[in-house]
């Protein structure tokens, strides 16, 4: 049984606000997409924080990656959970999310003069520091995660794997064959102890949780189609958005589009404006949500149809994880899984290997200028320890002087 919220070990506490402002600080400075995200937030509440060990954070990925929704701000709802229960969880969506939900919503109602005034520059840095901060990730899980030659091969043949099937359903393929891989043939000794990560809530409540996931996302269709009314149309057509798709926020594209296109809510030209901005600003692309809410030629749009938007997209994600975990939490700690998980951690590490080279390597390395900067930020991150957010801007700064 999960211990409630109020059994929480007094060291393991943090205060709402002090959740909500070390996921704020994040917000502000993850530039890169889902990939470079989960680099930071491994930086920051496993190197730095200590909330969690590597393996159990290497779990907690790969559970995420299980399901629908942006895995990375799963990760980062999980962790506030952990240290906060269902208020740390909402205080670190919040924190992670507004930033660039904001800074959308801002565009869409036309402030978005400063990028043009920036250049293009600052936006190819950010994407440079994401190389820099994915490798950080991929060293210290790497050492940790894969540290053999059984565990090294199987993580080299998820990046294969992960690269030449670049899908969703490939990624979970190749989670569920290591899991079997670890559990048949790793050695269970070579499993390290039990790290937990504390799950405040009890079964019964992730149960509920879940069932209103499940509740939402069968009901809300027969509701809409039911109504007339804009804003449970709207609801509707995002919540369905976070619900099936997996894969991060690029996936999700496509489907928003085929929602809102066509329906005539948002002009095809505004769409594509809404996804190149979409590019400029840290944290999840699932706060694209916001922006088509706000420019929505239906009422209400502007900030309540952007709040509506970014509720029903993200909704999914959250009753998902929340519910998941006080099983998950539970079903780990078993001698079989635990030999699964080896497998499991060591394919994560092969993912991000994939994800490293494309889309964040390809996108970001084009030149000799690219790999040195490149190459500059990791030594930063690496070896001076170096504030990610520091980084983010040196790189930033000297790339917009190049370019």
């Amino acid at each position: 049984m999960n211990a409630p919220s109020s059994d929480i070990a007094g060291d393991k506490q943090e205060s709402i606000l002090g959740i909500f402002g070390c996921f704020l600080r994040l917000g502000l400075t993850s530039f890169g997409g889902p990939i470079a995200h989960l680099g930071y937030f491994r930086d920051e509440f496993v190197a730095r924080r200590r909330w969690l060990d590597e393996h159990a954070y290497a779990e907690l990925v790969a559970l995420c990656q299980f399901l629908p929704g942006p895995a990375s701000s799963q990760v980062g709802m999980a962790l506030g959970l952990s240290r906060g229960g269902i208020p740390g969880a909402l205080a670190a969506f919040l924190g992670f999310t507004l930033p660039s939900a904001i800074a959308l919503v801002l565009f869409a109602l036309g402030i978005s003069h400063f990028g043009n005034q920036l250049g293009s520059g600052w936006l190819h840095g950010l994407k440079v520091v994401a190389v820099a901060v994915v490798a950080q990730a991929l060293w210290g899980m790497g050492k940790s995660v894969a540290p053999d030659k059984q565990r090294a091969t199987l993580a080299v043949a998820a990046a294969v794997i992960a690269s030449l099937v670049p899908s969703a359903f490939g990624q979970v393929g190749v989670i569920v064959v290591s899991g079997l891989i670890g559990w048949a043939f790793l050695r269970s000794d070579a499993a390290l102890p039990h790290t937990s990560l504390p799950v405040p809530i009890r079964r019964v409540t992730g149960a509920c949780l879940l069932g209103a996931f499940f509740l939402l996302l069968f009901g809300l269709p027969f509701l809409a189609d039911s109504t007339s009314s804009y804003v449970v149309k709207l609801f509707d057509s995002f919540y369905r958005a976070g619900s099936l798709v997996f894969g991060g926020g690029h996936v999700v594209l496509p489907l928003l589009q085929s929602q809102v296109v066509p329906a005539g809510w948002v002009s095809n030209d505004a769409f594509l404006a809404g996804y190149g901005a979409a590019q400029a600003v840290p944290g999840p692309l699932f706060t694209f949500a916001a922006y088509l809410g706000a420019v929505s030629t239906q009422s209400p749009s502007g900030w309540a149809g952007a709040t509506i938007a970014l509720a029903g997209i993200f909704l999914p994600a959250f009753l998902l994880i929340v519910g998941t975990l006080p099983f998950w939490e539970s079903l780990r700690r078993y001698a079989g899984i635990k030999r699964a998980m080896l497998g499991i951690n060591a394919a994560v590490v092969g993912i991000l290997l994939a994800a490293f080279y494309h889309p964040v390597w390809t996108s970001a390395i084009t030149s000799a200028t690219d790999f040195c900067l490149a190459a500059a930020a990791f030594l930063l991150l690496v070896f001076w320890k170096t504030p990610p957010w520091l980084v983010v801007l040196l790189t930033a700064a000297f790339a917009s002087l190049a370019g």
